[in-house]
């Protein structure tokens, strides 16, 4: 594409004048004063840094940071009162995260006025309640900051409620009203599979867009760097029940930094660790999870599931299209007594549903599911990897609408999985057959079958893989529920391999259900 690039900055000497604001004048002399930072500038400072070598952040913590331990940390607090754009009573405000222990590189964090005109926001030790902590704060200076949140009168108007943060690598989550935080957004993936070792590219520094006094969106840009690739993100967050995200990316590889072997555009990380299709003996919880499946669009217009399970080893579902109308890791599981969690509150995490804008062309989504000892490690990942990468240097440009949703959520427009389960009930076949034979049950609901009678002529479509022998299917209604049920016996061929399935709903000649994916995992 071909891009209108303007010049850098504007910079006018605001509170907290930084080396950078003096280096900017210097490089650009007086005609500085006559520029102005926008989206266009962002792009050509990303398209720079690609040409150079990548240099690792050579900030250095003060020793009591370098060693600080969790709980010094945790009693630090930012003060509320200090909130950026509160003193202007605008409708969001700002506060910023602390350096330290886990969080030790710092970001640059800019205000950008509607004249384009930037201030720089830097760090204040004053602006910290340091707690029990005795640190002499003096001789810190202009630290940066471990990232930032957006507050926001998300549940009501009396109080400022969490809407974004930014904090860690590329990470970013936000919340919809009556959400509690789950799963996170990442900018970008590189080799999650596929290379040499992952690389976690991070967005090294903010500009917030101040808003109107009475906006209902704000925006914010960042730069995005790693040894092998930069970029330029744009990201205009509104919230509401359902709060969306449009983002824009333009990234560019890095020129002669080695190449990208898995280049994950919109990703997204969450925890898996056990389900109704996976349940843990030793757990009290029938679930725990933040989301329980990937659902994905293709450009044809099938809607496919894939439940998510916690594998023994690395696993890694590939899934090709072209031209993607959306996918996303969902919590579709609302009720409490899914998982009986007082504390987690798992049925009030987000699903995160990403609908790309305009067209992505051919390429996959990518599903990798990691072991974990435990729900404290995010073990899923899932992301779109393109057909074609960009020469080095040159633009790979990406927009979508991500929204975070609550129990009013995308689906199918016919009907859907509510749920998977593995296991037989009474059976005369052995333990052994049981392993080599297993057998699945699958709940489908939703307005395609709503509106059949309870005596349609509904039968179940399932297939497998050249590894796996379908021996029997069943599809009836269960009035208790007033859904549908599917019953799916499968052999393995080869117990030492993976088995594909496939299942769909069909009446007459018409697909009334999503396609139901799954993983039969080797023994």
């Amino acid at each position: 594409m071909s891009l209108t690039i303007r010049p850098l900055f504007t910079f006018r000497r605001p509170r907290g004048w930084t080396v950078l604001g003096a280096l900017l004048v210097s490089l650009c002399g007086a005609s500085a004063q006559a520029q102005r930072f926008d989206w266009d500038s962002l792009t050509q400072l990303a398209q720079t840094r690609a040409t150079q070598p990548y240099r690792a952040n050579s900030d250095k913590l003060p020793a009591e940071l370098a060693t600080i331990t969790y709980d010094q940390l945790r009693d630090i607090r930012f003060k509320t009162d200090q909130s950026v754009w509160r003193a202007q009573n605008l409708p969001f405000e700002v506060q910023f995260f602390h350096l330290g222990l886990y969080q030790t590189e710092p970001v640059r964090i800019h205000e950008l006025n509607a004249d384009g005109t930037v201030n720089h926001l830097p760090y204040r030790s004053t602006d910290f309640d340091q707690g029990k902590n005795t640190f002499d704060t003096s001789r810190w200076g202009d630290l940066g900051h471990a990232g930032f949140r957006l507050h926001y009168p998300l549940n009501g108007q009396t109080y400022m409620d969490e809407l974004v943060v930014f904090q860690g690598a590329s990470y970013f989550r936000a919340l919809g009203a009556g959400q509690q935080y789950g799963l996170s957004a990442r900018g970008l993936a590189i080799d999650t599979v596929g290379g040499t070792g992952e690389e976690f590219p991070r967005f090294s520094e903010f500009w917030l867009q101040r808003p109107a006094a009475d906006a209902t969106e704000v925006t914010v840009l960042a730069l995005l760097e790693s040894p092998r690739a930069t970029g330029a993100y744009r990201f205009v967050i509104r919230p509401g029940q359902q709060t969306t995200t449009t983002v824009n990316a333009r990234v560019f590889l890095r020129a002669g930094a080695g190449p990208v072997n898995t280049l994950g555009l919109a990703p997204l990380t969450s925890m898996f660790l056990s389900g109704e299709n996976q349940p843990m003996r030793s757990d009290f919880r029938p679930e725990v999870h933040d989301s329980d499946g990937l659902m994905m669009v293709t450009g044809e217009g099938e809607w496919l599931w894939r439940p998510l399970q916690r594998p023994k080893d690395v696993t890694v579902s590939s899934f090709t299209m072209q031209n993607p109308r959306g996918f996303g890791l969902m919590q579709r599981d609302r009720s409490f007594a899914n998982y009986e969690d007082v504390e987690a509150r798992y049925e009030r995490r987000p699903s995160a549903w990403i609908k790309p804008l305009g067209n992505w062309g051919a390429g996959r989504v990518e599903l990798v599911q990691l072991p974990t000892p435990d729900e404290t490690h995010d073990n899923i990942v899932a992301y779109w990897v393109p057909g074609q990468l960009p020469a080095p240097g040159q633009p790979l440009e990406l927009s979508y609408e991500l929204a975070w949703q609550g129990d009013t959520q995308q689906r199918p427009p016919s009907s859907w999985v509510t749920q998977t389960r593995r296991g037989y009930g009474f059976t005369r076949l052995s333990p052994a057959e049981q392993t080599r034979q297993p057998q699945y049950v699958i709940d489908f609901a939703g307005p395609a079958l709503d509106a059949l009678p309870a005596d349609a002529p509904v039968k179940a479509v399932v297939t497998a893989n050249t590894n796996g022998r379908v021996l029997e299917t069943l599809a009836y209604p269960n009035p208790a529920t007033r859904s549908w049920r599917v019953t799916v016996r499968v052999e393995r061929v080869d117990a030492t391999q993976p088995v594909e399935l496939r299942a769909f709903l069909q009446h007459h000649n018409d697909t009334v259900s999503e396609t139901w994916t799954h993983l039969l995992l080797p023994e």
